[in-house]
């Protein structure tokens, strides 16, 4: 019989920037209203990340394992150099313009709420994701694996069908134009 799970351990309003953490290990945390300059090497898991910087950080070999991510800036970030191994990503509230997902396997993945403005998404298996209104202005996909996610909150996508696997990918028939942006079409409401 297990006994009580622990709480959280809560870190609020630090600088990782000014104040290098002695441990690269984090689990079951929850980080509020800090600011990061690098994630290299660090292994997060079932972390929660509210009112967080994370702005042009470097990410490379990072451990992102069931993190969710509130009310963050990450602008810039690139994602596509952390670590493949049990990716799982959930954001909320975030601005996440100019971040890469390039190649990234991140199928059921979460964004909500989310300003998504130029972020590269070749190449990336979004399948079973969740977009929930989410502004897609600009943002890429290119050989990116869209099947079966709902697209009907969305606003502002440009998706290629010929370039993008969307097999029972869900979209509102007044953003269809969003699929069809090649063909130089003038589409009358």
């Amino acid at each position: 019989m297990k006994g009580p799970t622990p709480e959280k351990e809560v870190l609020q309003n630090i600088d990782f920037a000014l104040q290098k953490p002695e441990r690269r290990d984090f689990e079951d945390c929850e980080l509020v209203n800090c600011s990061f300059a690098s994630f290299s090497h660090y292994n997060f898991t079932d972390c929660v990340f509210k009112n967080c910087n994370f702005s042009n950080i470097n990410a490379d070999s990072c451990k992102m394992n069931n993190l969710v991510f509130s009310g963050c800036k990450l602008l810039g970030t690139n994602f596509s150099r952390t670590r493949d191994f049990g990716f799982a990503v959930c954001f909320i509230d975030c601005n996440l313009e100019y971040a890469s997902f390039d190649q990234k396997k991140m199928n059921a993945s979460r964004f909500e709420n989310c300003k998504l403005h130029s972020v590269n998404f070749t190449r990336a298996d979004l399948s079973k994701s969740k977009f929930i209104n989410c502004d897609l202005y600009e943002a890429v996909f290119d050989q990116t694996n869209l099947s079966t996610v709902d697209f009907t909150s969305c606003k502002n996508f440009m998706i290629d069908p010929e370039m993008n696997n969307l097999k029972k990918a869900k979209f509102a028939a007044h953003d269809l134009a969003g699929l069809l942006y090649r063909y130089d079409l003038v589409i009358v409401p």
